[in-house]
């Protein structure tokens, strides 16, 4: 995997509860459908909450916010939680702040207090 290179891993705890693990870049031209793709599965699992962790993406456009705010509509159609975990990079956090949509999110600093949020 390149720096560019997207990866997402879906974990499922036997509690229910999901565990999106987001690295790279989340754009465009790295896999931003992939991760849609992953949370559409995650909302129609129907389990307790999902946790997007993305502590290990150091850039994020427009696609990436797409694909997150998508996720997020799916859940609340779902009556599921979706919650993003940090710590963001200041480039991640800059793109929900500057767009005015880091409010509509859960946002915790860790993926293990995001489970509890």
């Amino acid at each position: 995997m390149t720096g560019d290179d997207l990866r997402v891993v879906v974990e499922t705890a036997p509690d229910g509860a999901v565990l999106v693990r987001v690295r790279g870049s989340l754009d465009e031209w790295s896999g931003s459908r992939e991760l849609a793709a992953a949370l559409a599965g995650a909302a129609g699992a129907g389990g307790r909450r999902t946790v997007v962790d993305l502590s290990g993406v150091g850039f994020a456009d427009s696609a990436g916010l797409h694909a997150l705010l998508g996720g997020l509509r799916q859940h609340g159609e779902a009556g599921i939680p979706l919650v993003l975990a940090g710590p963001m990079t200041a480039a991640v956090r800059r793109l929900f702040e500057v767009t005015g949509t880091l409010d509509a999110f859960r946002v915790a600093d860790c993926v293990d207090s995001a489970f509890t949020c």
